[in-house]
C-alpha cells in the first residue's frame, strides 16, 4: 500500500539511476521491505513469523537441492543413498539433518503464524484474499512434507504412503482408481518414489511464487496490527526499514539459535526410529503415524469409528480431515464482528485459548496409539474444533459486547505507555511515594 506520506525512493549515484530506469528492481526491494514500505508502529514479535516462515522455506530449497544431487529415486537404492549422504558425503549429515529439522521448525513458525492470524483477526476484511493465499501455501506445505517424508524409504515412509494414499481409497466409485493412479500401481515402489520426488523437488517453487502473491496481497491493504484500527495518518506508522527490518533480524538470530540447538543435539528428537529401517512391504510396523505436524488431522481422521447408516466410518473420517482445513477458507465469513483483533474481544479470547488446547490435544491423540482412551478423546476434540467454527465463533460474533477500541493506533500506544509510566509512579515501583511540597 502506497500513503502519500511514503518515502519516495530518489537514486542519487549514476549507476543506480540508469538501473532504476532499465530495471527498477532497487525500487522494488525499496517499496516492499525498505524505508518506502511504512507499516504500523506497534506491531508485535508475533509479526516476526512470516519472515521466520521465509527463512524457513530458503533452508528447506538450499539443502533440499543439495541432498538431490546425491539421490537416487528407486526404490532399491534409496534408502542406500540417504545413508550414504548421510555417512560419507562431506557435511551430508548436516545437511540430511538440517532439511529434516527445517521441515518441522518450518510447520513450527507457520502454525504460530496461522493462530496469531486467528487471534488478531487478520483473516477479516480487507485481507481475506491474504488469508486464503495462505491457507493455499499451508496446503502446499502439506503436499510437499508428506512426499518428502516418503523419500527415504524407510519403514514409516513406505507405510505412512499406503496410508495416506489409501485414504482416497474410501471416495465411493472412484477412490481406487485415483490411489493407483497417485501411487503408479497398486502399492507404493518405484513408480511413486520418481513421482513424488519430482513433485517434492517442484513444489517448494511453487510454494514460493505463491509466498510473492501472498506478500503482494498484503501490500494492497497494508499490514494488520495487534489493535485491528487501521491506519490514520503517517504519525501511526514508521519505515519497515530499519525498524522491523532491525526487529525480523533479532527474531531470525533467535530462530537460528534454536534451530541450531536442535540439529547439533537432538537431531533425530522429532523423527521416528523406525524410518531408519529399510522399507519392507512384509513387515507392518506396530504403530504406524505420519510427522508430528499432521498428528491433529490425522487424530480427526482417527476420531471417526462407526458407520453413519451407508457411509463408512473411514470415508467420514476422510471427509472430516479434509474438512477441518477447508473450514478455515471460510473463516472471514463465519466470524461477523466488527472488531478484529482478540485483545478488544473478552469471550472471544477465553474460546481462543479452548481453541489452543483443544487443538494441541488432537496432536497428542494423534501421535499416540489408536485404542482407549486416546479416540474417544480425540473425538471430543474434533467435535469441539467443528463447533468452535461452526457454532461458537459465529455466535460470539452475534452477541459479544467488545471493549472500547482505541481512536487510532497512535492513542493505543501512547495510551499503554501512558499506563506504564502510572504504574512506575506507584509506591515501590522506584518512584517517592511522598507528595512533594515544592511550589
Amino acid at each position: 500500500m502506497s500513503f502519500p506520506w511514503a518515502e519516495h525512493y530518489t537514486p542519487k549515484h549514476p549507476v543506480m539511476q540508469w538501473m532504476d530506469e532499465k530495471l527498477p528492481l532497487p525500487r522494488l526491494v525499496y517499496n516492499a521491505v525498505g524505508a518506502g514500505y511504512p507499516v504500523p508502529r506497534n506491531l508485535n514479535y508475533f509479526w516476526n513469523f512470516g519472515v521466520l516462515a521465509g527463512l524457513a522455506l530458503v533452508i528447506q530449497i538450499v539443502t533440499g537441492i543439495i541432498m538431490a544431487m546425491h539421490y537416487g529415486a528407486n526404490d532399491l537404492v534409496a534408502f542406500a543413498t540417504v545413508e550414504q549422504t548421510m555417512r560419507d558425503v562431506n557435511s551430508g549429515w548436516l545437511m540430511r539433518y538440517a532439511h529434516a529439522n527445517g521441515a518441522s521448525f518450518f510447520f513450527i513458525v507457520v502454525y504460530l503464524h496461522i493462530f496469531r492470524g486467528l487471534f488478531y483477526g487478520s483473516y477479516k476484511a480487507p485481507r481475506e484474499m491474504v488469508w486464503l493465499l495462505g491457507l493455499v501455501i499451508f496446503l502446499l506445505m502439506m503436499a510437499t512434507a508428506f512426499m518428502g517424508y516418503v523419500l527415504p524409504w524407510g519403514q514409516m515412509s513406505y507405510w505412512g504412503a499406503k496410508v495416506i494414499t489409501g485414504l482416497f481409497g474410501a471416495i465411493p466409485v472412484v477412490g481406487e482408481p485415483i490411489q493407483t493412479w497417485l501411487l503408479g500401481g497398486f502399492a507404493p515402489g518405484n513408480a511413486s518414489l520418481n513421482r513424488f520426488f519430482s513433485l517434492h523437488f517442484l513444489l517448494p517453487f511453487v510454494i514460493a511464487g505463491v509466498i510473492i502473491l501472498h506478500i503482494w496481497t498484503l501490500h494492497i491493504p497494508g499490514s494488520s496490527n495487534p489493535t485491528g484500527v487501521e491506519v490514520k495518518g503517517p504519525q501511526d506508522t514508521v519505515p519497515f526499514h530499519p525498524y522491523y527490518t532491525a526487529k525480523d533480524g533479532f527474531g531470525a538470530g533467535v530462530f537460528l539459535i534454536l534451530f541450531s540447538i536442535m540439529l547439533f543435539y537432538a537431531p533425530n528428537y522429532l523423527g521416528h526410529p523406525d524410518n531408519y529401517i529399510e522399507a519392507n512391504p512384509l513387515s507392518t510396523p506396530a504403530h504406524i503415524v505420519p510427522e508430528w505436524y499432521f498428528w491433529p488431522f490425522y487424530a480427526i481422521l482417527r476420531a471417526f469409528t462407526v458407520d453413519f447408516f451407508f457411509v463408512p466410518a473411514k470415508l467420514l473420517g476422510v471427509l472430516a480431515m479434509f474438512a477441518s482445513i477447508l473450514l478455515l477458507f471460510f473463516l472471514p465469513w463465519l466470524d461477523n464482528s466488527p472488531v478484529r483483533s482478540g485483545n478488544y474481544r473478552p469471550v472471544f479470547k477465553k474460546f481462543f485459548l479452548i481453541l489452543v488446547i483443544d487443538v494441541l490435544i488432537l496432536g497428542y491423540c494423534g501421535g499416540a496409539p489408536a485404542e482407549e482412551p486416546y479416540v474417544m478423546i480425540s473425538q471430543v476434540a474434533a467435535a469441539y474444533y467443528f463447533a468452535h467454527f461452526l457454532i461458537v465463533l459465529p455466535l460470539i460474533s452475534r452477541f459479544e459486547k467488545p471493549l472500547p477500541l482505541p481512536g487510532s493506533i497512535t492513542e493505543s500506544v501512547l495510551h499503554r505507555h501512558s499506563i506504564k509510566g502510572e504504574q512506575d509512579a506507584l509506591p515501590g515501583m522506584g518512584a517517592d511515594p511522598q507528595p512533594s511540597n515544592a511550589g
